[in-house]
């Protein structure tokens, strides 16, 4: 079976916003958040794919569902003709950088869950008791933050490809990249304190 009975849920839900997030963008005609749902309905198959083989914990399955359910609010909710993306929520700093806003801290979340997705990925190979945690940190850390450097990468490919998208400039993407990193860290520091118990 390609996913456990306690697993249902997640899918049921993830399925179920996916769908009316389609019908959103779809009657929007906005080609980049529909090009949005293909990638996370690629990243979910591919994990139903690879069930039976690698023990994906369920916490991580719900993180990566509500992220991706934040990310299609965040690009759906327009409020005063602004998408929800572009909302400050904690003022911190004001111009040219914004922070924080919705966006910087969905990608800090985001890719804190991607670096704990890594880690599992990682698990088979690591001997327990970990003894080496600053090297197995860095790679982990790097690896999380990669994955957050290819949804850059994705991006852009969507200025490429489309005229009109939501993504921003130089100062957008470094932010984006700056919470990525946050995010790879302080998903270390959960898999640290938990001493990969995760």
């Amino acid at each position: 079976m390609l996913i456990k009975k306690s697993q249902i849920p997640i899918l049921i839900f993830t399925l179920i916003y996916l769908v009316i997030s389609l019908f959103v963008f779809a009657g929007r005609a906005n080609y980049e958040f529909l090009m949005y749902i293909g990638i996370i309905v690629l990243l979910f198959a591919i994990i139903l794919l690879t069930s039976e083989k690698i023990a994906y914990p369920n916490f991580i399955l719900w993180g990566m569902s509500i992220w991706g359910l934040l990310h299609m609010l965040g690009g759906g909710i327009l409020i005063n003709g602004s998408v929800l993306y572009s909302k400050i929520l904690i003022p911190f700093i004001g111009q040219p950088y914004n922070i924080l806003r919705y966006d910087q801290a969905i990608h800090i979340l985001g890719f804190g869950i991607a670096t704990l997705m890594i880690f599992v990925l990682l698990k088979p190979f690591l001997k327990f008791p970990i003894k080496k945690w600053t090297s197995i940190s860095i790679i982990t850390i790097m690896a999380g933050f990669g994955v957050g450097a290819l949804n850059e990468m994705i991006e852009f490919t969507a200025t490429v490809i489309m005229p009109q998208t939501g993504v921003g400039g130089f100062i957008n993407t470094s932010l984006d990249l700056v919470s990525d990193f946050i995010g790879a860290i302080l998903a270390m520091i959960y898999i640290k304190i938990r001493q990969g118990k995760i």
